[in-house]
């Protein structure tokens, strides 16, 4: 469905509606996808403002992975030195089965022979992290907040966007040639493009996870992922270093686990731990007491791990989508944030290629719709957590003398090689900056 068209005046198409000079690019989204846009923009002299639902972005979520895809566009930006303040550079990343034994490690980052690492960090540092470059570089009169996107109307030469306080009423509408939906798995835009989509599509799990501060483990640099899912599944790993006199680092977890779709798709509820706490009550292992690392988290949040199927495009006229409004997917692959950073940058680098108008999100469309899609269908079928059900299955849950006795080194690499490839971060596919 296209948005529906309004014929402005020439006087209209040269200024905004409050006057001031129209934008080039209107952002809807201040999450991670719309923030490094706006910095990739500003980068090659195209005009933007970013406007955010929320009245003040603050430091929300939880721990993600940045790979070294996403790292190398973050370091074109000049952000690697933010990034080593507030998060840890990953060294590995480890498999173990339920009842501690190990499976696999290989090295993550620049261990792996990257030429960019990888980093473990509180997404709320790293949105910071972002903001703050937004705000030095562009003006903090450019992050406009309180500002929820209701929808759009454009014709051939702008586009209008239309906003909501957060109380519901109407805010003053912003004129720009393009329009872009960075606003999440929740995106106007994207229901205003497809209307009958529907809710997001339950994939059978539920998430809980939390951050809390514990001793450090293993490398102390190490993404460890253990169980499968009819035993319950766990993914830990650093965010922050030295956060106290102890030596503690800031730990996040992840917990996985087989349950009826919920009546309702809610982010981010509080959780008791009662929820979920029982299958991994005996899980005292000699690298890590996963029991007592659940126990000691205050507040643990609840996901219900959903994703949206792929869209055959997500540019009708003057606007486009990115990020979790374009391709959201499951959070197995430690991925959705960094095909966001990459969707940023090739846009940006589309408009000036081709201009800013609607061919280029066009270019854009083509070269990112297919290749996220890709990566969304993965996640569901083998990200790289299928190591854990490789292991499972083969062993029949049953502990092994020596895990190569059921898989190979190699059959285990290739999963995680495979999702690389698909994912566009295998070291092949990685060239350093010239």
């Amino acid at each position: 469905m296209m948005p529906s068209i309004n014929e402005p005046s020439r006087e209209e198409s040269e200024q905004g509606m409050d006057g001031e000079q129209m934008k080039d690019v209107t952002i809807v989204g201040g999450g991670i996808g719309g923030l490094a846009f706006a910095l990739f923009l500003h980068e090659r002299g195209i005009s933007c403002r970013v406007y955010e639902a929320v009245e003040e972005i603050g430091t929300v979520g939880a721990g993600i992975n940045i790979l070294p895809h996403a790292v190398k566009e973050l370091d074109g930006l000049g952000l690697v030195p933010e990034l080593d303040k507030v998060g840890i550079r990953t060294k590995d990343a480890s498999y173990f089965n339920h009842y501690g034994q190990h499976i696999y490690t290989e090295p993550a980052g620049l261990d792996a022979g990257y030429s960019w690492p990888q980093f473990s960090i509180h997404r709320g540092d790293l949105q910071q992290v972002l903001l703050e470059a937004v705000i030095d570089r562009i003006g903090q009169e450019n992050v406009v907040t309180g500002y929820r996107c209701k929808g759009i109307e454009q014709d051939s030469d702008t586009v209008t966007t239309f906003f909501v306080d957060p109380d519901g009423n109407d805010l003053p509408p912003v004129k720009s040639r393009l329009t872009v939906g960075a606003d999440g798995i929740k995106s106007a835009l994207r229901q205003q493009f497809y209307p009958d989509e529907g809710d997001p599509v339950y994939s059978g799990l539920t998430i809980w996870r939390g951050v809390v501060p514990y001793k450090p483990f293993l490398s102390g640099a190490n993404t460890i992922r253990a169980g499968w899912m009819p035993v319950g599944k766990i993914m830990v790993y650093p965010i922050r270093d030295n956060i106290d006199e102890h030596g503690n680092q800031l730990m996040n977890w992840v917990v996985t686990q087989e349950r009826p779709r919920p009546k309702t798709l809610d982010w981010n509820k509080p959780a008791s731990i009662d929820d979920f706490f029982e299958p991994f009550k005996n899980w005292h292992f000699d690298w890590l007491d996963i029991p007592d690392l659940l126990k000691k988290t205050e507040r643990p949040l609840i996901f219900p791990m959903v994703d949206r199927d792929p869209l055959p495009t997500w540019t009708f006229g003057r606007a486009t989508l990115m990020g979790d409004a374009a391709h959201p997917m499951y959070p197995r692959g430690s991925n959705g944030a960094g095909q966001s950073i990459i969707d940023g940058r090739v846009l940006a680098d589309r408009l000036v290629e081709l201009g800013i108008g609607p061919d280029a999100l066009q270019a854009y469309d083509k070269e990112r719709v297919k290749k996220t899609g890709e990566v969304v269908l993965m996640n569901r079928k083998n990200p790289p957590d299928a190591i854990l059900r490789e292991a499972f299955e083969r062993s029949g849950g049953k502990p092994f003398v020596h895990i190569n006795d059921i898989i190979s080194d190699d059959e285990l690499a290739e999963i995680s090689n495979r999702y690389k490839r698909v994912a566009g971060f295998h070291p092949q596919q990685l060239q350093p900056v010239k």
